[in-house]
């Protein structure tokens, strides 16, 4: 599909709804790099037409597009697909007026996420208003849902901690869900998962200098890691997640801790005990295929340097010395692979595009150099 495509100079008209959060502006810094999409449409809340090269300088040069508040016919007229970085409960307004008239969303809120509309509404404290396309958004976990996304007209976003949980420990559920006692998630983000904009997001006094945990047993990922990882164990399961709020702009560091209810024969045959290679092992054979996973060898636990403005997904395991635990340490972007970068990698998949393109880090050489390059302008 992607070679008759390029054959035929295909190009995706693209508009992002809600360009001017973090998320909107990781949308358009990959988008731009994307050889086969054009941005043709931006929205934001301003007080005027403003170009977007306007509201961030380093679009300067490179897209001029004129960003105004959301008018329904200018955007049926402009895209075919559409990037929704929109605030929680306000996607589900805007979605169902694209989706009714034929047009591809992605949407990156949290509205389409949950399948049951009342653990929607329990946690995040609103009336769903759109439950008919709830049962049809594809939930968007490139490397677990990878089928149903190609074949998908709506993607719901995973949330950032939740993709990030969900990847962690997805083998292991899938492959030996019975023997699993306990699941604790704790978690580090950097300040950019709060949102530009986010109303009960943190200000700078509250975390220069500083760490702390925040909603305690109670943040709203919480459901969304328990619904996709109860499907892969085709068994209930329930987690206790802890998120910490970093210093920093940007990454997310899980250090997951799983108890499991036998010593012997866990994850091996016979009398083989829990060890660390095999589940390195068993880690590197289920995730074979995924461009962007990366298996730390034995010893080796992934820090938040290491996937920084990547869409790279870095995951170490380590058996515990009683051999009733697995400490699995992983890291993300959560502005990249936890947000646009996942959008993008969903896009891609739903129009037979390569899974990369438009991904960093760039498939050349100076890596580093490339992304600071790629990043130069970034706005706080």
């Amino acid at each position: 599909m992607l070679l008759t495509r390029k054959a035929e100079n295909f190009m995706l008209r693209v508009g992002i709804i809600g360009a001017r959060g973090y998320t909107g502006e990781e949308l358009l810094n990959l988008l731009l790099q994307h050889s086969q999409v054009k941005i043709n449409y931006l929205t934001a809340r301003v007080d005027r037409p403003v170009k977007i090269s306007e509201l961030f300088p380093q679009f300067k040069n490179r897209l001029d597009l004129v960003c105004d508040n959301f008018n329904l016919s200018h955007a049926l007229e402009s895209a075919d697909l559409f990037f929704l970085a929109l605030p929680h409960t306000t996607s589900m307004d805007v979605a169902p007026l694209l989706r009714k008239r034929g047009k591809k969303v992605i949407d990156l809120s949290a509205d389409y996420r949950l399948k049951d509309f009342k653990l929607y509404e329990a946690w995040y404290k609103a009336k769903h208003k759109d439950r008919k396309n709830l049962k049809k958004a594809v939930y968007g976990l490139a490397e677990i849902h990878k089928a149903d996304i190609r074949e998908a007209d709506f993607i719901a976003n995973p949330g950032c901690y939740s993709a990030l949980a969900i990847l962690s420990l997805a083998p292991l559920v899938k492959v030996r869900p019975a023997q699993i006692k306990s699941i604790i998630i704790d978690a580090k983000s950097g300040y950019s998962g709060a949102g530009r904009k986010s109303t009960d997001g943190p200000s700078w006094g509250e975390i220069k200098d500083n760490f702390k945990a925040y909603k305690v047993d109670s943040h709203q990922h919480t459901p969304e890691i328990e619904q996709e990882l109860s499907k892969l164990a085709k068994k209930k399961i329930k987690v206790t997640f802890v998120p910490h709020l970093l210093p920093i702009e940007r990454g997310i560091l899980e250090t997951i801790y799983v108890r499991l209810s036998v010593p012997s024969a866990s994850l091996g045959t016979g009398k083989c005990q829990v060890s660390s290679v095999k589940l390195i092992n068993m880690y590197k054979d289920f995730y074979k295929n995924q461009p962007f996973i990366r298996i730390k060898n034995e010893g080796e636990f992934p820090s938040l340097s290491d996937v920084q403005h990547s869409n790279f997904c870095d995951i170490g395991i380590k058996a515990g010395k009683d051999k009733k635990l697995i400490i699995i340490i992983s890291a993300i972007d959560n502005l990249l692979k936890g947000a646009s970068g996942e959008a993008v990698q969903n896009m891609n998949l739903m129009y037979g595009f390569r899974e990369s393109e438009g991904l960093p880090p760039f498939e050349t050489t100076g890596q580093r150099e490339k992304i600071k390059r790629f990043r130069t302008g970034f706005t706080i």
